[in-house]
This record gives structure tokens, sequence and C-alpha cells, in this order.
């Protein structure tokens, strides 16, 4: 298993091992694009995908299918909700947090593309803006291996 980031005292360790196992292995479709969870925080969370031929959306140029840079930033913010509701239920077993996630669902995703996905690696972050008892609010971005900016997103969830 990867090694992942946790700042002392933000969560366990068997929460984030349980984040990592969902996302990166009970959702299929995250296995499928190669998702992979490199920071878990409650403020933030952060991933990478690496460039594959089977994740090529134009064969001339090489580049990123859009459908992977989209569904990679409504998986990164889906994560970043529940590790926002991971961090406000702090007095449940970790069990008990990491069934929270059966409850959550994308009600509305935005994507803007703004430059061509080409690149080896590509690196993606997620974090709730505002979570409510019902709906949570998120934005997101997809980078190049070097930092320029692809594409952002928002997005809002139902959490109840």
């Amino acid at each position: 298993m990867t090694k992942h980031v946790v700042l002392p005292n933000a969560f366990e360790p068997e929460f984030v091992d349980g984040l990592v196992a969902i996302f990166e292995e009970k959702v299929v479709f995250n296995r499928v694009l190669g998702l992979k969870i490199t920071s878990v925080r409650p403020e933030r969370v952060t991933g990478r995908i690496d460039m594959r031929a089977d994740l090529v959306g134009h064969f001339a140029y090489h580049r990123l299918h859009g459908g992977v840079i989209s569904a990679g930033l409504d998986a990164m913010a889906g994560l970043a909700v529940m590790a926002a509701l991971g961090a406000r239920h702090m007095d449940e077993p970790v069990a008990q947090r990491l069934a929270r996630f059966a409850r959550i669902g994308t009600i509305d995703l935005r994507v803007d593309y703004l430059r061509p996905g080409i690149g080896e690696r590509f690196e993606l972050w997620g974090e709730v803006m505002r979570i409510g008892s019902r709906v949570a609010s998120t934005r997101m971005e997809f980078h190049a291996a070097d930092g320029t900016l692809l594409s952002t997103g928002t997005a809002a969830y139902i959490v109840s």
C-alpha cells in the first residue's frame, strides 16, 4: 500500500487507510482511472493520475480524455466530503465514519477545461467550501506535473 500523508492528530491511520481502500480499490472506476490518493487532510485531499495509453482522448496529440479529468475531479471532491465528514464526526468509531460514504452522491458537477491534458502525470486536489446537514459544496483543481493548471471544477454532493 502507498504511504499517505496525514497531519498529526488529524485522522487515525485506520480512517485514512479505510478511505484509501474505498477510493483506490472498492470504487472500481477509480481503479480504471489509476487514481491514487497522496494526501488526506480535513481541509484538503490530493491525488494523482499517471498517463496511460488507454486514457488518451485525442490520439494525434496524446491528450488525456476529458472524461478522465471530470471523473477524477468528481472523485477527489467526493473524497474531500468524506474527509470533512470524518473530521466533523471524530466522536464516532472509524467504521461508522467510513460508512457515511454510502450516503454521499453527486448532485451537480461543473468542470472548466482550461488547457489540454498533456503530460506523464497529473495532480488533483479537492476541498469542501461548505458542508451542511444535507448538501456539501466543493471545489477542485487538476494540474500537470509541473503545476500548470489544466482544469477546475465545482460540485455539490448530497451528504444526508
